[in-house]
């Protein structure tokens, strides 16, 4: 059936469009209204009090946790792309009798609500802490828990749009050498997968919050819950970038898997 048939037309999808872009864009601005807002109207001087060394004191927490975040996701990013992808490509081509079952065990996380998921992770990370340190990158083993199901969806839907199968054996008759097959051949063809994968893992390491501040760690989100009950201005203003950062990485890595595509 057509999509015209469907009632699918270009009015439908403006309506669609620009009902969901409300959604999502008045929260949004109310927040940067908010930011604005002084005694005499609206002006910038809460934004240019992010740089004032005057108050460096009750903004200090934000800038360590913003940058705890923004190391924790870069972490969590090569664990997720340097475990869970090989693994996948390694089910797909050799073991795929096992793919329901390892199907199962990662998608299992998004069914396990963050604070028993916690409950289970605490004497790890107690022996964690007695081994490693108690530094806030040691999130990276729980994020990475976290974002498997996700990631996992992203990977598998590009291994699906391609003959992965084919392109190895291709590849391997040809002399390659396993290594080559998924860094030379599988690779390129999942970029797709791979970027969205990476973008997930961020989104979610930046918006975390119940598992860092069961777990007393200090990040993103502990620090503005912490500093918004001193300065709430300073707490929305790093919400706002942090969404800010999130479109930004989400349209260059768009970009990035087109460039790949057109190659």
């Amino acid at each position: 059936m057509s999509a015209a048939a469907l009632g699918a037309g270009r009015p439908t999808r403006w309506v669609i469009g620009v009902a969901v872009g409300a959604v999502f864009a008045i929260p949004l601005v109310s927040t940067l209204l908010y930011t604005l807002r002084d005694d005499q109207g609206y002006s910038l001087d809460h934004w240019a009090g992010l740089f004032d060394p005057a108050r460096a004191y009750v903004l200090r927490p934000l800038w360590t946790g913003l940058a705890n975040s923004l190391g924790l996701a870069a972490l969590t990013v090569v664990l997720v792309l340097g475990l869970l992808a090989p693994t996948m490509i390694l089910i797909n081509l050799r073991f795929p009798g096992l793919r329901r079952a390892f199907e199962f065990v990662v998608l299992l996380p998004i069914s396990i609500p963050a604070i028993v998921l916690v409950v289970g992770l605490a004497p790890i990370y107690l022996v964690i802490g007695r081994t490693l340190g108690t530094g806030a990158w040691t999130l990276a083993f729980a994020y990475g828990i976290t974002v498997l199901p996700f990631a996992f969806r992203a990977i598998q839907a590009s291994i699906d749009a391609i003959d992965a199968v084919t392109l190895s054996e291709a590849a391997r008759s040809l002399g390659a050498s396993w290594p080559d097959v998924a860094l030379r051949v599988l690779a390129p063809n999942l970029r797709p997968g791979l970027l969205a994968a990476s973008l997930i893992s961020v989104a979610v390491v930046l918006g975390e919050f119940t598992i860092a501040s069961l777990l007393n760690r200090q990040v993103l989100q502990t620090a503005m819950v912490v500093v918004g009950k001193i300065d709430a201005y300073a707490a929305a203003m790093f919400t706002l970038m942090s969404l800010a950062f999130v479109f930004v990485l989400l349209v260059v890595i768009g970009r990035v898997g087109r460039i790949g595509a057109a190659r």
